[in-house]
């Protein structure tokens, strides 16, 4: 028995590593290509319009100006402790606005880049990351802009590795997120809904404190509560534990090697469905 459990990690040690290193090794092996589709995607998206490229850097900021005018001077919402509610709400939501905009693009990604992967046969193991890249090179500049506002030109550092880190936390459920919505079509209708009621369970609109003490339960199974808890504490000093740290890390690490051997075992029949 001891003998089938060291064979276990053993494989799973590897397949874990082949997750973590296998997408950069294909982005950096295919960096032309990744190069050539980024450019052919923000060109789909802004052709057209006056302000072109820029389009992409204004909309999570055009975001984000609307909330502050909203929370800060419309509504004048504060928290009773000395934190400044609109400050708080606003490191949490653009990092939000980052997951969920990668999420819900990565499930469709593969359908989106069909019409292209079937005229001509590329390495379809670069597509569920060409969301990823574009959105943290943009998110990762708007976070930094954010952040300088309201907390200083020193928190600007963690304000961009948390976008960073997001990206890599992101990688495993980009790939099982973008098999799931090639084969299982109907996830595509019922996962807006289950985006909305993740940002409700997450403290963005109000500090893990202010949960009900029946439903802390919650913060501890939703791993995006701790992501925004470990944020907060970088970038506003407020508490976290070393819990907030092992729940996120111990989920990628679990997803890491099946997402990527899911999806190399799926890679021959994508071509059918698409």
């Amino acid at each position: 028995m001891s003998i089938v459990i060291l064979n276990f990690l053993k494989r799973y040690i590897f397949t874990t590593k082949q997750g973590l290193v296998s997408p950069f090794q294909a982005i950096y092996q295919h960096r032309h290509l990744v190069f050539l589709l980024l450019k052919r995607d923000i060109i789909t998206r802004t052709s057209g319009t006056w302000l072109g490229d820029a389009w992409l850097l204004l909309q999570p900021a055009l975001q984000i100006v609307g909330f502050w005018f909203l929370l800060d001077v419309v509504l004048k919402i504060k928290f009773p402790s000395g934190v400044a509610f609109v400050d708080y709400f606003l490191l949490g939501m653009l990092p939000w606005l980052f997951i969920s905009e990668v999420l819900n693009r990565s499930l469709n990604v593969l359908s989106e880049f069909g019409g292209l992967y079937r005229r001509a046969v590329f390495p379809v193991i670069i597509l569920p990351l060409l969301p990823l890249i574009l959105s943290t090179l943009l998110y990762a500049i708007v976070m930094a802009i954010i952040v300088w506002l309201m907390q200083g030109f020193a928190a600007i550092p963690f304000g961009v590795a948390s976008i960073v880190m997001l990206m890599v936390w992101l990688i495993p459920m980009c790939y099982l997120l973008a098999i799931t919505g090639l084969f299982l079509k109907d996830i595509s209708q019922f996962f807006p809904f289950l985006i909305t009621i993740t940002m409700y369970l997450t403290p963005i609109m109000y500090m893990p404190d202010l949960m009900p003490s029946s439903l802390q339960w919650i913060l501890v199974i939703n791993p995006v509560a701790d992501v925004m808890r470990l944020i907060h504490a970088g970038t506003q000093g407020l508490a976290w534990d070393y819990w907030n740290v092992l729940r996120p890390l111990g989920l990628w690490l679990l997803l890491l090697g099946p997402a990527w051997v899911l999806f190399q075992r799926s890679e021959p029949h994508i071509r059918e469905m698409l």
